[in-house]
């Protein structure tokens, strides 16, 4: 989702994205939270970088950045908002900072040529990607040289009023696929109109699966409901890899900065709100459990610095997700910031390291 913050100019971008010395990734470590890097038991940040930021590539500008994919061919696919998806050769020195590369840029587009506001990413196994936008909101399968090949169905109260329920710009943020790749799930940024809280004064988002059909098609499925921090939203999703989902949370305050917390879900046991009209429902309704990792504002700040005020000057408008390793109960994660392409925040990405709980 953009800021309300008036966007800037950006200033004179260099001719092509930096990338910082290429070394092999070290394998996880066994205990992150006793180390210094700690931001919680579960979760440690390993570095950041901001070579990316206000940069270009082939005459794109590199920020706007909203998700990330592993790809096929090792690279990571980054998607900006304004319908433009990269590759990345990103490269982790040992357990410290990042680095990347843009080494491919390709353009989206909908059925009538024209732009998307776009926000989760998928790669899916044969390589097409699936690509949220929050304006209808809707879930669109392209091609890897950005060729629109279909759409997937969206049920009806989740579409933007007048058609649904929705709130414009509140919609689709987040995309992930489970291990198998045959379940899609989609998150909403905020609720529904009509939606309330749960009994801890929560707001509940509706996340929505998809069931693949056949090899590549998918059907929907069940819809489950997930309690999001009072004044935060859902910015993305990513599978865990148990049949969990990582769910990151973020929101902004204006002269505080950023909120961004690093969540552990399990809609396995949540029911199915596809029929309730209005959430919560009853009381035999059981919404996604969630188990908090980290509260990203709790890292150390590794010497980052921030343009504009930041409780903690490492935080910036969080908005992707991608688990880059798995390792005996480890995850390897990348995050991605997403500037806006405002001079007062920072596209910058985040290695860290988590060490899953035991379901």
């Amino acid at each position: 989702m953009r800021t309300r913050s008036a966007l800037a100019a950006a200033a004179a971008a260099l001719a092509a994205a930096t990338c910082l010395t290429p070394t092999a990734a070290a394998a996880a470590p066994r205990q992150p939270y006793a180390h210094a890097h700690a931001c919680s038991p579960s979760v440690r940040i390993d570095g950041f970088s901001d070579a990316l930021d206000k940069t270009t590539f082939q005459g794109a500008f590199v920020g706007n950045l909203s998700a990330l994919a592993a790809d096929e061919d090792g690279t990571v696919a980054a998607l900006s908002d304004r319908s433009q998806l990269f590759s990345l050769d990103v490269r982790q020195k040992g357990r410290g900072a990042p680095s990347a590369m843009p080494v491919r840029v390709v353009d989206l587009a909908d059925e009538k040529g024209g732009p998307l506001d776009s926000e989760g990413l998928v790669v899916d196994r044969d390589g097409t990607r699936l690509v949220t936008s929050e304006t209808e909101p809707s879930v669109r399968r392209f091609g890897k040289d950005g060729k629109l090949l279909g759409r997937l169905p969206v049920p009806g109260a989740l579409r933007v009023a007048p058609a649904g329920r929705a709130v414009p710009n509140q919609t689709f943020e987040g995309l992930t696929l489970q291990p198998g790749g045959r379940t899609l799930i989609a998150s909403m940024e905020q609720s529904l109109a009509g939606d309330g809280p749960d009994t801890a004064g929560r707001p509940l988002v509706r996340l929505q699966s998809w069931q693949r059909q056949g090899r590549q098609e998918f059907a929907l499925g069940p819809q489950y409901a997930y309690p999001v921090d009072k004044g935060l939203g859902v910015a993305e999703i990513a599978a865990a890899g148990d049949g969990r989902l990582l769910v990151l949370e973020r929101g902004f305050t204006a002269g505080a900065g950023n909120t961004v917390r690093l969540y552990l879900a399990d809609p396995r046991r949540a029911s199915d709100v596809t029929a309730v009209t209005d959430l919560p429902g009853g009381p035999a309704t059981r919404p996604v459990g969630k188990e908090l990792l980290a509260d990203l504002g709790a890292c150390p700040s590794l010497g980052a610095t921030a343009r504009q005020p930041q409780r903690n000057p490492l935080l910036d408008n969080i908005e992707g997700l991608v688990v880059t390793k798995r390792s005996g109960g480890f995850l390897r994660l990348l995050l991605v910031s997403d500037d806006n392409q405002n001079p007062a925040q920072i596209t910058r990405l985040y290695a860290l390291t988590v060490r899953l709980p035991r379901p």
